[in-house]
């Protein structure tokens, strides 16, 4: 039986983490100045936490993918595959009730400032990902091998 060596979604997960990359870039600077301008430097501030963790949020479950994608064709590839997706789901959750608890109250965060660049990053990321989708060759059904023919030429 021939296995592709990856899963078609490697190159996807791929180009779509570095868009990302350097939409957070973008974003950040953009999310500083905007910041800075509507509340001083706890905009300022609070802008970069808020790109950072939509960031980190959404690139983790990219990741717990690719790291799964590491044992495609393996017997144990489903478990292992929705063990690191689950697993990079409890993650987020974790780091959110964490992170949530920490900046609570603080007086160096300004909270509208805050979700709008964490919407803001969202949002961009998922125009991203429609955008890499969008240009993919993917076809509707992939990775995906037919069993050989078993005809006997003796059964005429």
């Amino acid at each position: 039986m021939n296995t592709p060596a990856r899963p078609t979604s490697t190159p996807l997960l791929r180009r779509t983490l570095i868009l990302s990359a350097i939409a957070t870039g973008v974003l950040a600077v953009l999310g500083a100045v905007i910041g800075w301008a509507v509340a001083g430097q706890e905009g300022l501030v609070s802008a970069l936490v808020g790109v950072l963790l939509s960031a980190v949020f959404l690139a983790i479950t990219a990741i717990s993918i690719l790291v799964a994608n590491r044992w495609y064709g393996d017997d144990l590839y489903v478990p292992i595959f929705f063990g690191a997706v689950l697993g990079g789901w409890l993650v987020k959750f974790v780091i959110f009730l964490v992170v949530l608890a920490t900046l609570r109250g603080q007086p160096w965060i300004q909270p509208q400032v805050l979700f709008l660049a964490i919407v803001a990053g969202i949002v961009v990321t998922l125009i991203i990902d429609v955008i890499v989708m969008s240009r993919s060759r993917m076809p509707n059904v992939s990775d995906v091998t037919l069993p050989e023919s078993t005809e006997d030429s003796s059964d005429s």
